[in-house]
């Protein structure tokens, strides 16, 4: 369903803002607190925190992240998700969102209640509020953009940084062939961050996006590199079934794809990859797999199938 209309009696433009403001507050119900601490007034009042916060920010846009096959619910529940997978990355709580929607005059009513119901249900799903927004106007089409405040974990947030040459290299999930409607079901990974922010052999983390063979280099310490096994990768059913028809193998799909939203992250080289796994598989049902492991730049292969990640590339903005 397309979210324009040429008829004005349906879109947004029959309302104008103020109008259409009461009516987002409406359709979020009780995903919304009163002001100061929701809707209603120039900025939101957070309380305190004695926890470092975190604050990630991502779009959506027609054209480039959805299109009419992507249903209006389908669109709120990427936006929100990706954005709660960027918190989930480093371990952290979400507190509290905010949404810019920039839009013409043509989008559909129907269509953004539905997109605003579905903000809502995650909002609820995960007790994170929707404390305001802006809206104005954008002549080519629409993007709305979140911004979701979160608390860091008690010890350490896990960041990008503090891998070292020996670490195994470990993702949840399996990976590739996410335009076939993983990229807006998908769900984000926060109890599993969380959990990995509190183990003391867990070095370094973040979200697959770009696609594993480029957001493993971001991990990547100097002088390394990431020597992963290509016996090893999670493939994705969906990775497959694409590669029927995409003339590329499965595992390029899982290599660089992207929108996986599954965690990336390191392990100690002094931990047993083993035991890891065992108490993982303790607490979640989510598959992990021990990928590989960083090695000096010149090392020897530790695989006899290591993956050549020059070959391959991931998604990059403005490319």
């Amino acid at each position: 369903m397309s979210p324009f209309t040429t008829q004005r009696r349906l879109a947004v433009t029959s309302l104008g803002e103020a109008k259409l403001i009461g009516e987002i507050r409406r359709w979020l119900s009780t995903a919304s607190p009163r002001p100061p601490g929701g809707i209603g007034d120039d900025c939101a009042v957070l309380a305190g925190s004695m926890r470092d916060q975190l604050i990630t920010v991502d779009p959506v846009i027609y054209g480039e992240h959805f299109d009419d096959s992507v249903p209006a619910r389908g669109v709120g529940a990427k936006l929100f998700n990706r954005n709660l997978s960027d918190i989930a990355s480093m371990g952290g709580r979400p507190r509290a969102a905010v949404i810019a929607l920039a839009l013409n005059e043509q989008v559909r009513l129907d269509w953004l209640r539905e997109f605003y119901r579905s903000l809502a249900t995650i909002a609820r799903q995960h007790r994170v509020p929707i404390i305001g927004g802006d809206i104005a106007h954008h002549a080519s089409g629409l993007i709305a953009t979140m911004t979701i405040i979160g608390e860091a974990p008690e010890d350490r947030p896990l960041t990008r940084q503090g891998a070292a040459a020996g670490d195994w290299i470990f993702v949840t999930g399996t990976l590739g062939g996410s335009r076939l409607g993983w990229h807006y079901k998908f769900s984000p990974r926060l109890a599993e961050g969380q959990w990995l922010a509190r183990h003391p052999h867990v070095r370094s983390m973040m979200d697959v996006s770009d696609g594993l063979a480029k957001d493993v280099h971001a991990l990547t310490p100097n002088a390394c590199r990431a020597a992963l096994d290509g016996k090893a990768l999670p493939i994705s059913r969906s990775a497959r079934k694409l590669a029927t028809t995409s003339g590329v193998s499965p595992l390029h799909h899982a290599l660089t794809d992207g929108e996986d939203y599954e965690l990336l992250f390191t392990l100690s080289g002094k931990a047993d990859p083993a035991a890891f796994i065992a108490e993982w598989r303790e607490i979640f049902r989510r598959r992990l797999t021990c990928i590989g492991r960083f090695v000096k730049r010149r090392a020897r292969s530790p695989y006899t199938d290591e993956l050549d990640l020059a070959s391959v590339h991931g998604f990059e903005h403005l490319r």
